[in-house]
Order: C-alpha cells, then structure tokens, then sequence
C-alpha cells in the first residue's frame, strides 16, 4: 500500500476534526526518509487542537496497523493552525480575526484596514481604515475578487479604531453615515 495521499488523510481525519466543530483547512504531506511529516490544518484554539491530535494520531496508528494505511518508516503528525500568513478566503477568517489589521487586494486596489463586524448574512464585513487623520468605515463585499492576508503588528491598536471594530455591522454602517 502507498503512502497516503493528502485526500485520503482528509478523508480519515474529517470525522474527528468536525465532531470538534472545526473544518479542515488543509492537510500537507512532506515524505522525508525516515520521518514524513503529515500536517493537518484546523481553524481552533490550542485546546482543541490538542485533542485533535491525540485522536488523529490514535486513528491512524490504528489504521496503520490494520494494513489500511502505510507510513513507511514512520511519521510525525502535525495538527495546527493554517497559519497568520494564510489569506482569508472564508466568513469564519474574518470573524476570527476581528479588530486586527489586514491588507486587502479589490482588483487594482491595495485597502489596508482593521476588520470590524461580519454581516449578519456573512457576506460582508466591516473594514475601517484611517485616511490621514480621519477615520472611514467601508462595507466589504466578500463575493467579489479579492485577497486578504493579516498584517502582523507589535504594537496596541488605537482606541478609536477598536471602539468602530467592536460595533455589530449595523451600527458601523450608521456611524459611517453619520460621520460622512
């Protein structure tokens, strides 16, 4: 039996990831030698992903003993975040990462903002940006073409941004109407 593809390892491992209430983000093979790596991606905190992975391990040790998989010399099993670097491309990203700064490629344009509130339908979101000394609130549509990918910062966000991020999409919607 070969080594298992990345579809096969999705397939075992979907069970347990979504009795946990997560998706799978992505499952990533690297065969080195002794030692192949098997990485599996779940959008969860620590705790959970902890659990993930003893129950992951605990499955295909067990299906690698019954003859249904093969490893060859052996495996490590990674079970993890898809990483800050990852764009986002689903509601759930969003949702997660709220409050923090984000760059975003609408086409031509280049927004860089901090996400605020999902639409109560998830298919937009809140962006607020600052212009100059001015602050804006936009209404992201996530249907069309974009790509948006976490900016790492260091530093506490300022109070008035955070105060616009917190608000439910309805209110932020407002507050840009009323500050035009």
């Amino acid at each position: 039996m070969p080594f298992p593809s990345a579809e096969q390892i999705t397939d075992l491992a979907r069970s347990i990831v979504e009795a946990h209430g997560h998706p799978i983000e992505g499952v990533r093979i690297n065969r080195a030698g002794k030692k192949s790596l098997v990485g599996v991606m779940v959008d969860a905190d620590s705790d959970t992903l902890e659990a993930i992975s003893g129950e992951l391990s605990a499955l295909f040790d067990a299906a690698e003993a019954a003859g249904d998989l093969n490893f060859g010399p052996g495996y490590t099993l990674e079970v993890s975040t898809p990483g800050v670097d990852t764009p986002l491309t689903a509601p759930r990203h969003w949702k997660r990462n709220r409050n923090r700064m984000v760059e975003v490629k609408v086409g031509d344009e280049t927004l860089t903002g901090r996400i605020g509130a999902l639409s109560e339908d998830e298919n937009a979101v809140i962006l607020v940006r600052k212009e100059g000394k001015t602050l804006r609130v936009e209404e992201l549509r996530l249907e069309q073409e974009l790509t948006a990918v976490v900016q790492i910062e260091f530093a506490q966000p300022p109070v008035e941004q955070t105060a616009l991020t917190g608000m439910t999409f309805e209110e932020a919607t407002q507050w840009q109407e009323e500050n035009k």
